[in-house]
């Protein structure tokens, strides 16, 4: 009775490890700087209303910045802005050939919003905003696939 009650709690363990795993996916094919990027843009325009995303472009530059470049449109009229990422490779890789941003921090140094640049603590206290959104969002889809 024992072991059959530990191999219950082992499995639901791992079931719920699976929910997680899968509800911590953003859009399927999209790059985790991208949902960061489209994330802090919402948390500093959270007030405007609900945003429509228009165009998203990366573009990776040997061993300059990384860019994250996107266009939305929303209740107060269009925008952009671009998330730069400093590389962190060393040196290059297959998996570097293969997905060029891997080669990348997967937390921004800059940020420019409608032509406003952001740095330092600001940027700081953007980012983890945006990713406590991200964790809140993974809490509720996971609650959500266990109903």
């Amino acid at each position: 009775m024992k072991q059959r009650a530990r191999n219950v709690r082992y499995l639901s363990g791992l079931a719920v490890a699976a929910v997680l795993a899968l509800a911590g996916c953003g859009s399927p094919g999209e790059d985790v700087r991208v949902t960061l990027c489209k994330d802090m843009v919402g948390v500093q325009l959270a007030d405007t209303g609900p945003l429509s995303w228009t165009a998203t472009e990366t573009k990776t530059g040997g061993y300059e910045d990384a860019e994250v470049r996107l266009r939305y449109s929303g209740p107060d009229g269009a925008g952009a802005a671009v998330c730069y990422f400093k590389r962190d490779a060393v040196e290059d890789t297959a998996q570097h050939l293969a997905d060029p941003m891997s080669a990348y921090s997967a937390s921004p140094s800059k940020f420019l919003i409608n032509g406003q640049t952001i740095t330092g603590p600001a940027l700081a206290r953007i980012v983890k905003d945006a990713m406590t959104k991200q964790g809140r969002q993974l809490i509720d889809s996971a609650k959500q696939a266990l109903q």
